[in-house]
């Protein structure tokens, strides 16, 4: 399966989906300009994924910022690992947070409040 791995800018986040060696993150920033345009190849590239997942999946998101639109897909994305794990494979979204940062925490919480997928929080501090 083809790798994604998108350098973050400003406004739009690092991305990584890398089948084989079990890595699947989102970091940085999220606010692109075009939301759909930007994370369609990702939906996409889950949906195949969806298909042969591996038996354990976890996914990081790392976002330090993310706007309104990005909230929706970040809850589409969250949505087809839940199918995934309807499907009986082990899916853990590892949520990380700056510990000064309430408000991400919050929207994690609020997320696995959503889905039915166990959340791991993870602070940091710098």
């Amino acid at each position: 399966m083809e790798v994604i791995n998108i350098k973050g800018t400003d406004d739009t986040p690092n991305v990584i989906l890398d089948k084989d060696k079990k890595l699947f993150e989102i970091s940085g920033r999220s606010l692109p300009e075009d939301v759909n345009m930007f994370y369609e190849p990702i939906l996409n590239w889950i949906d195949k994924y969806a298909e042969e997942p591996n038996d354990k999946t976890e996914f990081i998101i790392n976002l330090e910022y993310f706007n309104t639109a990005s909230s929706k897909i970040i809850l589409d994305i969250l949505l087809k690992f839940e199918e995934i794990a309807e499907k009986g494979n082990a899916v853990l979204i590892k949520w990380h947070y700056h510990e000064e940062e309430e408000d991400m925490l919050e929207a994690g919480e609020e997320y696995a409040d959503i889905v039915e997928i166990p959340f791991e929080y993870v602070p940091y501090t710098s």
